[in-house]
């Protein structure tokens, strides 16, 4: 035994602080069966001290003072004391709730002048849109107008995203329209029908505002990437469907909006007096403008077109109407639009009645879906910028906006894709763009509303048909399919959910699919055996059913609240091993000069915690990189290692931020490896394409990964 322990060296078996105990011994002599022995006690012995004598974690009160200093401070600790710089302080302060105050120190002429063009291109588009909306949602066109005006000037001083265009939209019209008239009709009583819409949008922005002020951001992505790919396709559909209303020219229509509704509400009008000059005036000019927009994507100068087209089939439409007297052959005008700048609703807003509870739960869905969108179109132009969205920042400007909103006559705004696209294509610079299109929608308000009399509603039904293609994304359901069939099953769920039965059981089907088989199976075999004999005995085990009850939301919730916002460690090598573990339990982990190494401590990288774990690391990117600015001499990153170890799966929404996560890396100059993936997850990996844009940058262990940078860094240097 001592002869085959010659050809070894005591100091390189363990850590430093062992090597010190050795530095007696002469390096080269070599260590005896009981010498190894104990020295391997003692080490085992000092590693069980290392897990046993960590810091004391962080406790409840602790982490909620911190969540609150992230949200009300985004720089943390990097403000300078308020008693030596109070003015750099409060302007500190100031900038990070107002981002305009930022980036308006660096405006030049050049840039107003690109985003003046692309605010009054997208003014040619809002306008008829917002009309169009509004009808969607059963209010009258001018709501829809003064919806275009005052929340995108908010959200132009508070807001991140350069790109986002704010307004009205089809989906969250659809979703009023669908929910509120159950309370109040629009048609008998449309001045209740008015407050309850006003008091959602106050609620609504309340929540808004809370999901950012609590750090509930996850609520907002508790729609994972399929089924709202399946739930706007199928809002897309339906929305198609409740415009041949207008496109025929119909005087009684459902207010229902599954297609059976629909369908049978349009075969019953073929048997009463319809006028024909509808439907060919609407096809006409949704002809006219697909056939633009066809032109646009052709040939990218010409991107106006599209933009105007709208703008320019409301005014030939009203034109020719107004000539001929089409009005008095059948076909159905908007008539009087009320003008004048936008009044206040304050008075309007209901905070009592037997209908508040009810509205409280229609706002909390519309709040969850517009932010959703919004952060999802925001997010996406951010990504072909290459600048980061605050998604924090930008819950609170949607909240404030639609607070402010719901007191001066607009109804919930949020981002709209294809105004956004047009927003980008017209070369906006900044938000400026907002302030642009706001200013002109309210000069419109003041002086143009008249104009609009004779404008037919076949018209604005075929503008909101044009812009329905965008809703529906049918290579993305492919991706879905390729990759993950259950994910796959979500997107179909909610589609039908929507298109054969109601918004909300289409909302209601794409969270429960969006739930794993498993967890379903556990919950439901929980209320089975637990609750379901004690409904038989309802009178005597009331009182028991409903401390049952509140028992299991309370610890599904717990469930939930460890899934959606899992912890991340960085990680550090531990001395004289290759082991890789938390710098902030180990304190003696030693992190890798040039590598930052990260591990998730979730089973799944999902739709609920995806974006998550995705702006935590870009915070983190940002934090160092600022450290590293500021000359702290810890060294440029230059590799970014994810450790996979505890991942067990992953499903769209987690490929989608990882691959967010890649880009902005390599716009910084970094790279980034996977290291000890499991299976599905390396198999998934594949699918997407996804191990060849990280340059196949796969290793089995972190320390593999690291030990490779490591190299790549000598090999340089020689």
């Amino acid at each position: 035994m001592a002869s085959d322990g010659e050809s070894e060296i005591c100091l390189s078996k363990f850590s430093q602080t062992l090597q010190t105990s050795m530095a007696a011994a002469s390096p080269a002599e070599p260590c005896t069966a009981e010498e190894m022995l104990n020295l391997e006690r003692t080490g085992r012995a000092e590693r069980v001290q290392w897990v046993l004598k960590t810091p004391e974690p962080p406790g409840l009160w602790q982490e909620l003072m911190d969540s609150l200093r992230e949200t009300a401070f985004p720089h943390g600790n990097n403000f300078p004391p308020l008693k030596k710089q109070p003015t750099t302080h409060a302007i500190s302060v100031l900038q990070g709730i107002f981002p305009i105050l930022q980036w308006c120190r660096n405006y030049k002429a050049t840039k107003f002048k690109k985003d003046l063009m692309a605010g009054l291109t997208l003014a040619s588009l809002s306008i008829p849109q917002s009309i169009g909306y509004a009808t969607l949602a059963k209010l009258d066109p001018q709501f829809g107008l003064y919806t275009s005006s005052i929340p995108p000037l908010l959200y132009a001083l508070m807001g991140t995203s350069r790109e986002i265009a704010i307004g009205p939209v089809a989906v969250v019209s659809l979703l009023l329209s669908s929910m509120i008239p159950r309370l109040e009709d629009p048609v008998e009583n449309p001045i209740a029908y008015r407050k309850l819409v006003f008091t959602t949008t106050f609620l609504a922005g309340i929540f808004q505002a809370a999901f950012a002020l609590l750090r509930l951001g996850f609520l907002v992505d508790f729609l994972s990437h399929a089924a709202l790919v399946g739930f706007m396709a199928g809002a897309a559909v339906v929305i198609g469907l409740q415009q041949l209303k207008g496109l025929l020219g119909i005087s009684h229509f459902t207010n229902k909006t599954d297609i059976i509704s629909v369908l049978e509400a349009v075969w019953r009008s073929f048997h009463h007096t319809w006028s024909p000059y509808n439907f060919i005036l609407g096809c006409s000019f949704l002809s006219f403008i697909l056939i633009t927009r066809f032109v646009g994507k052709r040939n990218r100068k010409l991107f106006w077109l599209p933009a105007i087209a709208p703008l320019v089939s409301v005014i030939l439409s009203t034109v020719i109407v107004f000539l001929t007297r089409a009005d008095k052959h059948g076909v159905k005008i908007v008539k009087h639009i009320k003008g004048g700048f936008n009044p206040s609703s304050v008075h309007q807003l209901q905070f009592t009645g037997p209908h508040f509870g009810e509205i409280a739960k229609i706002a909390l869905v519309v709040a969850i879906i517009a932010l959703t969108e919004a952060i999802a179109v925001g997010r996406s132009f951010a990504s072909m910028k290459g600048y980061h969205l605050d998604g924090n920042k930008e819950m609170v400007a949607m909240g404030i906006m639609n607070i402010v909103g719901s007191m001066t006559s607009c109804y919930v705004a949020t981002g709209s894709f294809s105004r956004s696209a047009v927003n980008f294509s017209a070369g906006c610079e900044t938000a400026m763009s907002n302030i642009v299109m706001a200013i002109t929608v309210l000069i419109s308000l003041q002086l143009f509303t008249k104009l609009l009399y004779y404008t037919p509603t076949a018209i604005l039904a075929s503008i909101i048909l044009s812009a329905l293609p965008g809703l529906i994304d049918i290579s993305e359901a492919y991706k879905i399919w390729k990759v993950d069939k259950l994910d796959f099953l979500a997107c179909i769920g909610a589609f039908l959910g929507v298109m054969f039965a109601s918004v909300e059981i289409g909302l209601m089907v794409a969270v429960n699919f969006t739930f794993s088989h498993r967890e379903m199976c556990m919950v439901t075999a929980y209320l089975q055996g637990r609750l379901l004999p004690k409904m038989e005995s309802r009178e005597i085990f009331s009182s028991l059913l409903i401390a049952e009850v509140m028992e299991i939301a309370i610890s599904f919730a717990k469930i939930i609240l460890n899934a959606i916002k899992p912890g991340i460690e960085t990680l550090g090598r531990l001395p004289g091993t290759n082991m890789f573990c938390d710098v902030d339990q180990y304190p003696m982990a030693i992190p890798s000069p040039g590598v930052m190494v990260i591990r998730v401590k979730s089973a799944l990288l999902c739709f609920a915690n995806a974006s998550f774990i995705r702006e935590r690391i870009m915070m983190w990117m940002a934090e160092e990189e600022e450290d590293n600015n500021k000359g702290s001499g810890k060294g440029r990153t230059q590799l970014v290692v994810l450790d996979m170890s505890n991942l067990m799966n992953i499903d769209t929404s987690g490929l989608a931020s990882l691959e967010e996560v890649h880009k902005q890396l390599v716009s910084r100059g970094m790279e980034l490896a996977i290291a000890n993936p499991r299976w599905q997850v390396i198999h998934k990996l594949k699918l997407a394409k996804f191990v060849d844009k990280i340059g196949g940058k796969i290793f089995v262990s972190v320390a593999e990964a690291v030990d490779e940078c490591s190299t790549i860094k000598i090999m340089t240097t020689i």
